[in-house]
C-alpha cells in the first residue's frame, strides 16, 4: 500500500541496522504517521499486548520476529532450547485468540538447532522470517484475486451501479503484511474499476474501523461511509448492504470464525436479511485442532479502561477523556465467535470454499487428520 506515494508494508528489518526491527504504529493513526523501533523480544510482546501492532497475521509475522530478537538477546546462562521454549510462550500469552501468533512462532523455533552457534540460527531465521513474511503477503494477495470474484457475480448479476460492501474492524493491510484480508477483494475490485463503496463501522472500544480502515480506504481512494456500530443491521433491512466481508483472528476446522466482537451480531442481521456474510482469511488462522469454537476457542478480556476511555490526539500526543464513570464495573470482550452456519462462505488463499469441515479439508488435504 501507499503512503502519500510511497510503499509500505507494516513489518520490515530496519534497513541499515537488522538487528532492529521496525513497524507502523497504529496507535497514532489517523492522526500521525510513526514508525517504532524494537529491539527485544520484550518489546514486540508489548507491542502485540498493547495493540502498537494489531491484526491476526501481522502479530502473527511480528511475534516471529521476536523469535528472531530473542536470538540476538541470548547470553548463553541457560540452555538454548529452554530460553527460546521461555520466550515463546511468552509471545503466546499477549492475544491468545489468534491462532497465528502459536502458528508464526512454532513454525520460526522450527529452523533452530541446539546444535548450531547461535550465529547460524540467526543468520536461519532471519531468512525464515522473511520467507513466512514474504508466504503471508502472498496469501492475502491471493485471498484478494479469488474474494474479487465475489463482488464481480454481485455486480453483473444484480445489474448493481455500485456493490455495497459492510466490513467490521480493520482486517486491512495494516491488519497484515500488505493487501488484507477483507480489504484484499475490495482494493482489488476497485483496482479493477467496479464501483464499490464500504460501510465502515467505527468498531468500539478502540475504534479500529473509524482509525484504520477508513484511513486506509481514504489512502487509496476507494468510497466509503463511517458509521455507528449498531447501523449495520438497519442498513441491512433496507437493502443497503450486498455482502459482508470480515476477517478472522482464528477460524476453527469445522468453520466456526472468531473475529473483533461485535462480528456475531453482524452475521445474525445479514442472516436475518438474506445477506452474504464472507470471512476472509489465510490457512495460518485456521485452527485445525479445534471444531467448537463457542466452546473451545479462547476469548481475550482486555483491561476495562478501553471501555471507560476514549482516545485522541492533541499537541503531538495521545490523550485520553472520560466516557464514562470511572467506579463502573466493566467486561470488555475482545472477541466473539460466528457459528459456521451464519457464515456463507471463506476466502483463503487456496479459494473459496464452505464454512464447513469437509469443504475446508477439501482446499487443505494434507491437514485432514489421519
Amino acid at each position: 500500500m501507499k503512503i502519500k506515494g510511497k510503499h509500505y508494508e507494516t513489518i520490515w528489518f530496519k534497513p541499515d541496522n537488522p538487528s532492529v526491527v521496525q513497524a507502523i504504529d497504529q496507535r497514532y493513526l489517523p492522526f500521525d504517521f510513526v514508525i517504532e523501533d524494537f529491539n527485544t523480544v520484550e518489546d514486540i510482546y508489548y507491542a502485540i499486548k498493547e495493540m502498537h501492532i494489531r491484526g491476526a497475521p501481522l502479530i502473527g509475522v511480528a511475534a516471529a520476529f521476536g523469535i528472531y530478537l530473542a536470538l540476538l538477546q541470548y547470553d548463553h546462562k541457560e540452555p538454548l532450547d529452554l530460553y527460546i521454549y521461555k520466550k515463546a510462550k511468552l509471545l503466546k500469552s499477549a492475544r491468545p485468540t489468534a491462532v497465528n501468533i502459536s502458528y508464526c512462532v512454532d513454525k520460526i523455533i522450527g529452523f533452530i538447532s541446539p546444535d548450531d552457534p547461535i550465529s547460524v540460527n540467526t543468520i536461519r531465521v532471519m531468512q525464515e522470517v522473511i520467507s513466512l513474511m514474504n508466504i503471508e503477503r502472498e496469501n492475502c494477495k491471493k485471498i484478494g484475486e479469488y474474494g474479487v470474484k465475489l463482488i464481480e457475480d454481485i455486480y453483473s448479476n444484480k445489474g448493481l451501479k455500485t456493490v455495497q460492501i459492510l466490513t467490521h474492524c480493520n482486517a486491512g493491510w495494516l491488519a497484515c503484511i500488505d493487501y488484507g484480508t477483507a480489504t484484499a477483494p475490495i482494493y482489488n475490485a476497485f483496482d479493477k474499476g467496479i464501483p464499490v463503496h464500504v460501510w465502515v463501522d467505527e468498531t468500539r472500544p478502540r475504534n479500529q474501523g473509524a482509525r484504520l480502515t477508513a484511513w486506509e480506504l481514504h489512502q487509496h481512494g476507494v468510497p466509503y461511509t463511517l458509521i455507528s456500530d449498531n447501523t449495520g443491521g438497519h442498513l441491512m433491512q433496507h437493502g443497503m448492504v450486498d455482502m459482508v466481508l470480515v476477517g478472522s483472528d482464528r477460524t476453527t476446522a469445522s468453520g466456526d470464525v472468531a473475529n473483533k466482537i461485535g462480528t456475531y451480531l453482524k452475521a445474525l442481521a445479514a442472516y436475518d436479511n438474506n445477506v452474504p456474510f464472507y470471512a476472509a482469511l489465510p490457512s495460518s488462522s485456521i485452527d485445525w485442532l479445534t471444531a467448537d469454537g463457542i466452546k473451545e476457542i479462547p476469548i481475550e478480556e482486555r483491561d476495562g479502561k478501553e471501555l471507560l476511555y476514549g482516545e485522541t490526539y492533541l499537541n503531538g500526543e495521545l490523550k485520553q477523556f472520560a466516557i464514562a464513570m470511572e467506579e463502573s464495573p466493566v467486561c470488555n470482550y475482545a472477541f466473539d465467535v460466528t457459528p459456521a452456519r451464519l457464515v456463507t462462505a471463506l476466502i483463503t488463499e487456496r479459494g473459496i470454499c464452505k464454512a464447513e469441515k469437509n469443504s475446508i479439508f477439501d482446499l487443505y488435504p494434507e491437514k485432514k487428520p489421519n
